[in-house]
């Protein structure tokens, strides 16, 4: 059967396969009669449950390309971390497994960046499941406290079609503009974290509760914003326009940083929160 050769992936497999320590035999001295580091073939095959012969010709670039399956069990043979497997995986021409779930830690640098901005712009971070993780002292003056309470009550997705106040901070338009993104975050959310439970029920609480969620989800639109305008009414100066901007995590912690850089108050200068 005809295959390309990966001499990156098999350079990639001795590289970790050298790293690795050797078993402790009892009454065997573990360094003796080993002319190279770490684990031999046949041992690393065992512990990956694969023949050493497939294995010896992955490292030496002549086997097929790997299935999924056996990428997973070198993973794991390995220890690799999430980095190193999803490298592993691209090395052999697939797509990285996504995590189960999403993270929702915050690094401490992210947050030490959100308060140097309290005086330059709004910033919210939310979360692989779209809840409310952080938001700066310039975010929190726009707007406000949260409406919602419960399980979801830190979602965006459940804060657009439950909380009253929404229409009267973003206007009709705005709220339908809201509307329409936040369910395709859901659905993408959804297929990305496919087996995670707070989605799933997220997902069921809003079908059952909301007929302009079903409304919007019929819909069949999926992914999310990077830049738009919109208005949102401050409860002190009035209607303010934001270029809004979201950023996305390529890895497990992937959170989703919105900063609103203002641009125009209702009197007409322009000038930043």
């Amino acid at each position: 059967m005809p295959h390309t050769a990966r001499p990156d992936l098999g350079e990639y497999l001795r590289r970790h396969r050298a790293a690795l320590t050797p078993p402790d035999r009892t009454g065997i001295a573990r360094t003796s009669h080993r002319r190279v580091p770490g684990l031999r073939r046949q041992e690393l095959s065992e512990i990956a449950g694969i023949s050493v012969e497939y294995y010896t010709r992955l490292e030496q670039g002549r086997a097929p390309r790997p299935s999924r399956e056996v990428l997973t069990a070198l993973a794991r043979a390995f220890t690799l971390t999430d980095a190193e497997r999803a490298h592993l995986f691209r090395l052999a021409g697939e797509l990285p497994p996504e995590p189960l779930s999403p993270d929702s830690e915050i690094r401490p640098g992210l947050l030490r960046l959100l308060r140097t901005l309290d005086d330059t712009m709004p910033i919210t971070v939310h979360d692989g499941r779209l809840d409310l993780l952080a938001h700066n002292a310039a975010a929190a003056d726009l707007l406000g406290p949260l409406s919602c309470t419960g399980r979801y009550g830190r979602n965006i997705v459940y804060q657009c079609f439950t909380a009253p106040a929404v229409p009267d901070v973003l206007g009709d338009a705005g709220a339908g503009q809201l509307a329409r993104a936040a369910t395709a975050e859901l659905r993408a959310a959804l297929s990305r974290y496919p087996g995670d439970e707070y989605l799933q029920s997220l997902h069921a609480e809003l079908s059952e509760t909301s007929a302009a969620f079903r409304d919007h989800w019929e819909r069949g639109e999926v992914g999310s914003f990077h830049s738009l305008t919109k208005r949102l009414r401050h409860p002190a100066r009035g209607w303010l326009t934001f270029v809004a901007s979201q950023l996305h995590g390529t890895t497990r912690e992937e959170f989703l940083p919105r900063a609103w850089d203002h641009l125009v108050a209702s009197d007409g200068t322009t000038r930043r929160v």
